[in-house]
């Protein structure tokens, strides 16, 4: 008998080496991609700015201050057609961080691959396409979730006939990780998903298609810094699925009820203290996802080593795509089988894992299923409870964090002094991406372009496949916000439930009854109890942050204004006057704080609110720190602020003086 352990006589091929990246237009994102590709990088992933994400154009009053900030403006075929300029999409793998709009950005891919001569069925690639996790986490939803279901399972009842080698959805656990799940919460929210997924789309494909639909189903996957656990979470997710696949489904066909998985190693456990020490926790994560032969991730994208810091530039991208080369061609990884069959330690980890995410299955199921888990707020509630909890630890120094909460004596990183340590978007991408819109509008052939949002329209409204219309949208000049716009009018809009009204952290301790006895004495003082309003401006969905101070807010006997994600300056300035808050905190993080901040104070101004006290939180580099403060702000928190109930006593410190 073989033993797996023993080096086989060919080397495994290695996975795909990616990077997650595109800003500014889609010229310079062009640019970027053939370089990163020169230097041996084998696939594309690509990072779209958040009006794009969210349906709307460059010119739209939302997208103000949004647009190239954190991935790359994508207007009309025009944009998609400059994005992969002198890159044969025939040969290219790529891989579009997109959901809402998932539909609408892949028939600009294969309008674009059409244009450039290429058949359908030669496209290779991956639309992430999984909008339950949105709800839950980064919250670039538009639909509510059954409409966004339904545009979901259109994807996937296309691609699996018309582009049979693309995977039409990442269902990722990758984003709930950050937004505090558990291990066993990742594997069960991941799998109900994909259940959900599975259930919509069953009916609108012939039944002998359907076990070819279950094959070309994958997922997105977050790694950790536990290295032992995260890599047993792989291997869970691949037995759990082929239980799920054979059992729920009666996939016979074991090649098709393969864990296909791509991997982003956990962006959120980086530092902004001493970020040289995230290289190792880069590497450590990545070993997570390859060692195991048997669970090994398809697709691979590391961040970068600065990534806490700001945007990174593409030598900081080079290094960690040497990362990757240097494990696949350098060590001997890639000689052998799966090294952990037979260790029981993992196997009893695994084994642990697993029954924990049945378990939770099983109670979402019993609600009717993930969709009914999304408008109870079950899943989000629970994520809100257990990142409370990360939190709490972190800031116990229960959970060690090195050069954050111990060993934080440091030397100065030469990495990061001086200008140019990350990399800044142009402030005149935005009018430039502004002006190439608007000129493109003026060309196109308004008939052709009224016709196909007509014939959209149609389509959504009579329960068709979307994908066709679509594509034909895209050829006739259809821009995304006309697009997003169209598909608006017939099902609406929808806010996710937020998760905070009824979650606590579940801690206590000295600091926070101290911290009682003053918002206490501060109320007293005001004649009412001491209000803060939390606001997330702009599109910027990662609400974690902002719901954590709103629950730690309530711990300490705040009252607390969140009305959730993707407001306007406007709209928060007037719940500001209408709640007659003593405290606004705002949190972004797309890198739009500097615009959205300074309209907010103007407005408080214009308002008479000019006395009440302004916090900020997000990714905010030291010199924008600086003009946020000169402009009026009070505080400024960025991610080495960990300490969440410090936050509170300053923000008391604020409104004692």
């Amino acid at each position: 008998m073989t033993d797996p352990r023993a080096p086989s006589s060919s080397r495994d091929k290695p996975w795909l080496f990616r990077t997650y990246s595109g800003h500014s237009s889609a010229a310079e994102s062009n640019r970027l991609y053939r370089t990163n590709l020169a230097k041996g990088q084998t696939g594309l992933s690509i990072a779209f700015d958040l009006p794009t994400q969210t349906g709307y154009d460059s010119d739209h009053p939302l997208a103000k201050g949004e647009v190239g900030k954190v991935g790359v403006p994508v207007c009309h075929i025009g944009d998609m057609m400059t994005l992969f300029e002198g890159i044969p999409l025939e040969k290219m793998n790529t891989s579009m961080t997109i959901n809402a709009p998932a539909a609408w950005l892949l028939s600009l891919y294969i309008a674009t691959a059409e244009r450039q001569g290429a058949a359908r069925t030669s496209l290779n690639g991956t639309t992430q396409n999984d909008v339950i996790k949105e709800y839950l986490s980064r919250g670039t939803h538009i639909f509510a979730p059954r409409p966004s279901l339904r545009l979901t399972a259109d994807i996937i009842a296309f691609t699996y006939r018309e582009v049979p080698k693309w995977n039409p959805i990442n269902v990722c656990s990758y984003h709930l990780q950050e937004a505090g799940a558990t291990p066993d919460q990742e594997l069960a929210y991941a799998l109900a998903t994909a259940i959900a997924v599975l259930d919509t789309v069953r009916p609108r494909v012939p039944e002998a298609d359907f076990p070819q639909v279950v094959g070309r189903i994958s997922f997105f996957v977050n790694a950790g810094i536990r290295f032992v656990t995260e890599l047993c979470k792989m291997r869970a997710f691949t037995r759990l699925w082929d239980e799920i696949c054979c059992d729920r489904y009666g996939i016979e066909d074991e090649k098709l009820r393969r864990f296909r998985y791509g991997v982003q190693v956990n962006s959120l456990g980086l530092t902004e203290q001493q970020p040289e020490n995230n290289v190792y926790r880069i590497l450590l994560e990545m070993l997570s996802v390859v060692l195991s032969k048997d669970s090994r991730a398809r697709a691979v994208q590391l961040p970068a080593w600065n990534e806490a810091l700001g945007l990174p530039r593409p030598w900081d991208q080079q290094w960690s795509l040497r990362l990757q080369q240097i494990m696949a061609y350098e060590t001997d990884l890639l000689d052998y089988g799966d090294i952990f069959d037979g260790a029981t330690a993992i196997e009893a980890k695994v084994a642990e894992l697993a029954q924990g995410a049945r378990e939770e299955v099983a109670r979402i199921d019993a609600m009717g299923g993930a969709v009914a888990a999304i408008e109870s707020s079950y899943m989000k509630r629970r994520l809100v409870e257990s990142n409370a909890r990360r939190i709490a630890a972190i800031e116990s120094g229960e959970q060690v964090v090195v050069g954050v909460n111990r060993w934080t004596e440091t030397e100065p990183s030469p990495l990061t002094t001086g200008d140019g340590s990350i990399l800044s978007v142009d402030p005149r991408a935005e009018g430039e991406q502004i002006e190439r819109l608007r000129a493109f509008r003026a060309e196109r052939d308004e008939s052709a372009v009224a016709a196909a949002l007509t014939a959209l329209r149609t389509a959504a409204a009579e329960d068709r496949n979307v994908m066709d219309p679509s594509i034909a949208c895209a050829h006739a000049g259809v821009t995304t916000g006309e697009w997003s716009q169209t598909l608006r009018d017939v099902w609406g809009e929808y806010r996710a439930p937020t998760g905070v009204s009824t979650s606590g952290s579940g801690i206590d301790g000295k600091a926070l009854a101290a911290l009682r006895n003053r918002v206490e004495a501060v109320s007293a003082r005001l004649g009412r109890r001491v209000k803060i309003l939390v606001g997330k401006p702009g599109l910027d969905g990662h609400s974690n942050g902002a719901e954590q101070i709103a629950v730690r807010a309530r711990d300490v006997g705040m009252e607390v204004v969140y009305e959730g994600i993707r407001l306007t300056p406007a709209q928060i300035v007037n719940a500001a006057l209408e709640e007659s808050v003593h405290v606004v905190g705002l949190s972004i993080l797309s890198g739009s704080h500097l615009p959205l901040i300074a309209d907010i104070l103007d407005r408080m101004r214009s308002a008479g609110l000019g006395d009440i006290p302004v916090v900020a939180g997000g990714i905010i580099p030291p010199e924008d720190e600086r003009t946020l403060l000169a402009a009026g702000c009070a505080r400024i928190y960025t991610p080495k602020d960990y300490d969440i109930t410090r936050i509170m006593g300053d923000i008391l410190d604020l409104l004692e003086g």
